[in-house]
């Protein structure tokens, strides 16, 4: 990983309600990121994680690599873009 901002924010997408399936675009995935730690906050993202590690390896795996891969592509022009809309694929 680049960061620690890749980090928190890659655990953060993991934990949170966005699917893979939703074909996110970047601002679903800075506005999940967003809630999700306003939510449950870094420490409950790790927990998260090392949770789903634990139960379902083989598809916790998947969705780190997943959520690593949309981090990097919607915070590559800035690491602290704004949000300024609720988007669609979170309603």
């Amino acid at each position: 990983m680049e960061s620690t901002f890749e980090a928190v924010r890659a655990e953060a997408l993991f934990a949170s309600t966005l699917q893979m399936s939703q074909g996110a675009a970047d601002a679903d995935v800075r506005a999940a990121v967003t809630m999700t730690l306003r939510r449950i906050g870094v420490q409950g993202c790790v927990s998260r994680v090392a949770t789903e590690f634990g139960d379902h390896p083989e598809t916790a795996s998947t969705r780190m690599k997943w959520a690593l891969r949309m981090i990097r592509h919607a915070y590559a022009e800035s690491c602290t873009p704004e949000v300024h809309a609720s988007p669609a694929a979170l309603a």
